[in-house]
């Protein structure tokens, strides 16, 4: 029992910390003169942390999610944000991984889905990313430092709870990189960390 009372308070740690790097992403949107009328795809939408508040802000989202359970949990969600607040725009749910999404967008948002690419594919799928968007990318993902590295190596020595920590780091040049060969500038950084969540931010625009 006390094993899943700790798996608990890591995936708890780790939810709270992606509610965190959500919050960055809108407070940026704020900012730029929000979303309304604009569009926006938000890929790998889990269970829309990030559509439902982009939704009930009129923007036209289209999620999506390589899981169909998440989708419709997503869908289920964002339907009853919308009906509560009596405003915003439902948005399109699709089951597709990342590699599937096509069309374009005003906004492309992806965030904290680059842990499950290894390096080799994750260059490409930023690209892939840029090429979705007109206006802006935002991106996160679990930056390689030395730090993050030997705690994701001692993570791995421990079994149960920690196997949170199977994940792919990426550095953050790298990232910037496949960026900058896309055509895009990184204009904004954020960094989220709580105790087991880790995630490094970034807002690219067309060079």
């Amino acid at each position: 029992l006390r094993w899943v009372d700790e798996v608990n308070k890591v995936q708890m740690d780790i939810r709270e910390g992606h509610a965190q790097t959500v919050e960055k992403v809108l407070r940026w949107v704020d900012e730029e003169g929000g979303v309304e009328g604009s569009s926006v795809v938000d890929c790998g939408c889990g269970t829309g942390l990030l559509t439902v508040p982009l939704a009930l802000r009129g923007a036209d989202v289209f999620a999506t999610d390589i899981s169909d359970a998440m989708t419709t949990e997503a869908e289920k969600r964002t339907k009853a944000e919308i009906e509560r607040a009596g405003k915003g725009k439902l948005p399109t749910f699709e089951p597709l991984d990342l590699e599937s999404v096509s069309g374009k967008y005003s906004t492309v948002a992806c965030l904290d889905v680059m842990i499950h690419y290894p390096d080799e594919k994750a260059a490409g799928m930023v690209k892939h990313l840029a090429s979705l968007a007109e206006d802006r990318v935002i991106v996160s993902f679990a930056p390689k430092t030395p730090y993050y590295t030997v705690l994701k190596r001692i993570g791995e020595l421990f079994p149960g709870p920690s196997k949170a920590t199977r994940a792919y780091l990426h550095k953050e040049e790298d990232v910037e990189a496949a960026l900058n060969q896309a055509g895009w500038k990184v204009v904004k950084r954020e960094m989220t960390a709580t105790q087991f969540y880790f995630s490094r931010l970034l807002e690219a625009v067309p060079m």
